[in-house]
């Protein structure tokens, strides 16, 4: 650990070791109550296992099928059948297992099945309103680092469907079960608004950050399935980025092909060979047989694909998955393996998989903590117990501490163009705040494989800029904060890399109602916030000297 101004700046590592022993102290303190001993156990499972990302959205959205891309396999149930109506978890297994938790409390195993590729979840006649969740245990390297929840989908005709997904999202009285959400969304509706503010009151916390990416499902009927579609998907997008009500709920809009997404990770060599079949011919012929979805599947079509064949491509990739596929190849694509990847990457499955990795994933330490610190939070309210205040206290501390949920809040803060600062200072501290990835090399607007030394020149210069206008005396309050929080997030940089030992940011403090404001701060951590404001102003000018010295000797 650093210590700066008398604090530490927590690496991830510790946050999860402290939780842990908040944990322990917990367990002590409810030794005699086996309630809330196996809600204790609730919390450290999720502690122990990787971070919860749930895909949720409108009926007919495609949470399934941009599950199944995810995954790069056919097994979440993308039919209007019994199971999308279960909201059903996908973790890492050395072996597939497969089980049903049902609302009175037994567990099931289910049978592993496949159909034509596609894996069958077969619930034994059951219905929905049986099943609590199921969970899928498979062997997939992409479920090592995250945990996919495939959930019902909102504003459905059943109100007993939207319940299920609004209680395990977005309870009223209790922490979302999960701790980031990609929303799919066909058009921008006020059910996806309500949604999505829902999920951030009830997963944020005191911090009131913000973890959900929005994504533009089906983005090729935008431009009716014709090649440049996705193009005109993605202004759409950005349209909907700036939207004044959706701006502070996602971190950010991106569009996809969800059909051809999981054609594309899941293509088949027949399938491959079908479609060179179909690029191969004719321009004239294939623009006549491409021309609409009833054009290529008729039986007369003039063609030597069978109408079985052709069915199978047009339900698998869509009209604009066949015409883009035969245009791929036909510039050059020689292989099934080079075919998926150029069809993953236009359908908009990257984009999303490295928004992901650079938004969510790194900071999964501290939103699976800040999960278990809202669960630990109302148990300690529902179920008081001798001696609580030392749980409490280990929450607000959290809360009051916890530097990544405050670059969360401000990215949202800065998605609704709010941010006061000039508008190049609020671009450079979008970005060392994490807003294009949480790397030191990306943080500071460098190249991924820029040295460690090129690296440590750059977070010296960025430190001695950010700690100058930190020390502005002039600076509202707000601006003055944000610039604070820029100061800590170079910290971290300069951590990261080995160089903190003496680096000192501004002085951590939080003012009431600001960004990343910390809730219920005890007495004595307000006492001390008060003797660092009353010393702040005969220190500004010493810390204005200090700024200019190199915090990386």
């Amino acid at each position: 650990m650093t210590v700066i101004d008398g604090e530490r700046t927590r690496s991830e590592p510790d946050v999860i070791a402290q939780t842990r022993d908040l944990l322990r102290i917990a367990r002590t303190l409810y030794a005699s109550d086996r309630a809330a001993l196996a809600a204790l156990d609730a919390m450290q499972t999720r502690l122990d296992e990787p971070l919860r990302v749930a895909v949720a959205g409108m009926v007919k959205a495609g949470k399934s099928t941009l599950l199944n891309a995810l995954l790069g396999e056919r097994i979440a149930a993308t039919d209007a059948g019994e199971c999308t109506r279960v909201v059903t978890w996908y973790r890492y297994a050395q072996t597939p297992s497969i089980s049903m938790h049902l609302r009175d409390g037994r567990t099931e195993r289910m049978q592993i099945r496949r159909d034509h590729g596609r894996l069958v979840l077969d619930l034994g006649g059951r219905v929905a309103e049986e099943i609590d969740w199921i969970d899928v245990g498979w062997p997939l390297g992409g479920l090592e680092s995250q945990i996919l929840i495939d959930t019902p989908g909102i504003a459905s005709l059943s109100h007993g469907v939207s319940a299920r997904t609004a209680q395990f999202l977005a309870p009223e009285q209790s922490a979302s079960s999960a701790d980031a959400v990609i929303y799919l969304m066909r058009h921008l509706h006020g059910s996806d608004i309500h949604f999505l503010e829902a999920f951030r009151d009830t997963a944020a916390g005191a911090a009131q950050s913000v973890c959900a990416v929005g994504v533009l499902s089906r983005a090729d009927e935008v431009g009716s399935g014709r090649i440049d579609s996705l193009m005109s998907a993605r202004r759409v997008a950005r349209r909907y980025e700036r939207d004044g009500e959706l701006a502070s709920l996602a971190l950010g809009v991106i569009p996809m092909a969800g059909l051809l997404a999981e054609g594309a990770r899941t293509l088949r060599e027949s399938e491959f060979i079908a479609l060179r079949d179909l690029a191969g011919r004719e321009r004239t012929d294939r623009e006549r047989l491409l021309v609409s979805a009833d054009r290529f599947v008729r039986p007369d079509a003039d063609t030597d694909l069978s109408v079985g064949v052709r069915q199978d491509l047009l339900a698998r990739f869509g009209l604009f998955g066949v015409r883009l596929a035969a245009a791929v190849i036909r510039g050059g694509v020689a292989d099934s393996s080079s075919l998926s990847a150029a069809l993953a990457e236009q359908s908009g499955l990257h984009q999303l998989e490295e928004f992901i990795a650079r938004q969510f994933i790194p900071r999964a330490p501290a939103l699976k903590v800040r999960g278990v610190m809202m669960q630990l939070q109302e148990l300690v309210s529902e179920r008081p117990c001798e001696g609580e205040e030392r749980i409490r206290a280990g929450i607000e501390r959290f809360f009051a501490s916890a530097h990544t949920l405050r670059e969360l809040s401000l990215l949202a803060l800065a998605r609704t163009g709010a941010l006061p600062l000039p508008e190049a200072e609020a671009d450079d501290a979008i970005r060392i705040i994490g807003g294009d990835g949480t790397t030191a090399a990306l943080r500071l607007g460098m190249a991924e494989g820029a040295s460690q030394g090129e690296i440590r020149i750059r977070a010296q210069q960025e430190s001695i800029r950010w700690r100058s206008l930190a020390a502005d005396p002039t600076a509202a309050p707000d601006t003055a904060e944000i610039r604070r929080c820029v100061v800590r997030s170079l910290a971290g940089i300069a951590s990261e890399i080995g160089g903190a030992r003496d680096l000192r940011p501004a002085p951590d403090v939080v003012p009431s109602g600001g960004p990343g404001h910390g809730a219920g701060e005890d007495a004595e951590q307000e006492s001390q916030q008060h003797q660092r404001g009353l010393r702040r102003k005969n220190r500004l000018h010493d810390l204005s000297l200090r700024s200019q010295r190199d915090p990386f000797r």
